[in-house]
């Protein structure tokens, strides 16, 4: 309850600041395979002209108040930040059970998880204040498994971001495929991914050639970015506030490397 607390209040400040700061939202559907998906967009509307565009992937709770504070985060800085939803409209997982199976029905078939995240590129590469030429992804656990695979199709964008995300895939990337630079930053206690799935991360992205970097956090667990996930290191799953900060930077290092 009180990690539920705590999101609750992160999302009405959040709210209120984003609302002083300009942050123009909104919800937006489109699109894929015949089947609706409901996304969110945002950007600081004070701005004006074209600008770099970051989307967001959600975690496996599915679209929802986490990757709507994300994305009004990245509006803030000065981005169009979309964030996309990988189940469709409607549908949200009550519980963990429930997510699982959404979840691992989309890892286990890569071409629809490919598909869907293709066609939610598609769309927001039509809105008039996306700058072509610079475009990133970034994703949350499941939502880092997404962005990955998004680069290993060979995504045409500028770059992709795994936030303790799964690093495995049943479709390595081919030599020379992957053209967005990766930066996976994961929990170096993560039992989720754990070491073994880590080294065969790496031993795929220099076998393709791939621009990579991977930045481990020293006690970090899976879902370290978000205090839904609790303060018990003992579970899979443990909040940590050194990690959420640190990688937080060193994604927008990252992005001002790519954009600049």
């Amino acid at each position: 309850m009180k990690s539920i607390a705590i999101v609750s209040l992160l999302s009405i400040f959040c709210s209120i600041m984003t609302a002083q700061a300009g942050i123009h939202s909104e919800v937006v559907e489109y699109v894929v395979d015949g089947t609706t998906f409901e996304g969110y967009v945002a950007y600081d509307d004070a701005m004006s002209g074209i600008r770099p565009t970051v989307l967001v992937v959600h975690d496996w709770m599915g679209m929802g108040d986490y990757a709507r504070h994300r994305a009004d985060q990245l509006a803030a800085l000065g981005y169009v930040a979309f964030a996309v939803d990988m189940y469709g409209k409607g549908v949200r997982p009550k519980n963990s059970e429930e997510a699982g199976r959404l979840a691992g029905g989309l890892k286990g078939d890569r071409a629809l998880l490919r598909r869907r995240i293709a066609g939610a590129l598609d769309f927001i590469r039509r809105n008039r204040l996306v700058d072509q030429r610079h475009i990133a992804a970034i994703g949350y656990c499941f939502g880092g498994t997404v962005a990955l695979e998004l680069a290993r199709m060979g995504a045409d964008i500028g770059g992709v971001v795994s936030f303790h995300g799964g690093l495995d895939t049943p479709t390595p990337a081919a030599p020379n495929s992957i053209k967005a630079k990766v930066l996976v930053l994961h929990g170096a206690d993560d039992p989720a991914a754990p070491a073994e799935q880590v080294s065969a991360f790496e031993r795929e992205m220099r076998d393709c050639g791939a621009d990579w970097q991977l930045v481990l956090y020293g006690g970090a667990r899976h879902g370290f970015t978000n205090p839904a996930s609790g303060n018990d290191v003992s579970r899979t799953m443990a909040y940590n506030a050194s990690a959420d900060r640190r990688s937080w930077i060193a994604m927008t290092d990252f992005f001002n490397e790519l954009f600049k």
